[in-house]
């Protein structure tokens, strides 16, 4: 449980429980204003890429979500003071949560809608899990390192977001279970874009990923058309972990 929730659960030992909230009032408004300044990069940023991305302006909603959502709450406890830096940080098992523009660049990609249901594979800490879920009706997220699935989970549930599952598996196979997918989001880059994934995007949908050897990865745009047909677009050179396989 962050301590906001502790303190709003209504905790209180030895008469302090008063001061200790005008000091978590204090660090969420702190927070808030370096979300604020974080959206404002990212959209600095995005008019910085538009030649690449053909995206000068990332939609108002994608920025209202990236002020919204905690990052502090989705990096280990020992990084929340770089929470809001534009950077990708270490979040344990060799793996990052993605640069904040990045988070952004993609979900505008998706050109999400409130009824959509939406496939991210690679959870990590559940950050981008939460940005869409703050979009789309409903967000599968899975997450082949089992305790950061965990991890997320926890996380997620303590921001009050029900609208995301997660689970520990292979996310080249998709989610066969809850397929077809309008959108997908793959934030760890195969070399090749899986068969299963393409498999499991409704017609008329939208998928982003990362794709590539290491070193000339490409986020990449994919469109189903509606008779089934796949277009691709690439959109930016981009470094994320490999997309790991499991057995």
């Amino acid at each position: 449980m962050s301590l906001a929730a502790w303190i709003r659960a209504g905790y209180h030992r030895d008469g302090i429980s008063s001061r200790v909230l005008t000091l978590t009032e204090a660090l969420e408004d702190q927070f808030a204003a370096m979300r604020r300044e974080m959206a404002e990069q990212i959209a600095r940023h995005a008019r910085h890429v538009a030649d690449e991305t053909g995206r000068s302006d990332l939609s108002p909603r994608v920025l209202r979500a990236m002020e919204k959502v905690p990052r502090h709450e989705f990096v280990p406890a020992e990084l929340r003071a770089f929470a809001y830096v534009d950077s990708p940080l270490p979040i344990g098992f060799d793996k990052t949560i993605s640069q904040p523009f990045i988070v952004a660049l993609m979900t505008d990609v998706l050109d999400l809608h409130p009824d959509d249901r939406v496939l991210e594979v690679g959870t990590g800490l559940g950050y981008q899990a939460a940005i869409l879920s703050e979009l789309a009706g409903r967000v599968y997220s899975i997450e082949i390192i089992e305790e950061l699935a965990q991890s997320a989970q926890r996380r997620l549930a303590d921001q009050g977001v029900k609208n995301v599952e997660v689970a520990a598996g292979d996310g080249s196979r998709g989610w066969l279970e809850h397929a077809p997918f309008d959108k997908v989001l793959v934030a760890a880059a195969p070399d090749l874009i899986p068969t299963a994934l393409l498999g499991q995007l409704k017609p008329g949908g939208r998928m982003v990923i990362p794709a590539g050897l290491e070193d000339a990865q490409k986020l990449i745009e994919v469109e189903k058309s509606p008779g089934g047909q796949l277009s691709t677009r690439d959109l930016l050179a981009v470094r994320f972990s490999a997309l790991s396989v499991g057995e």
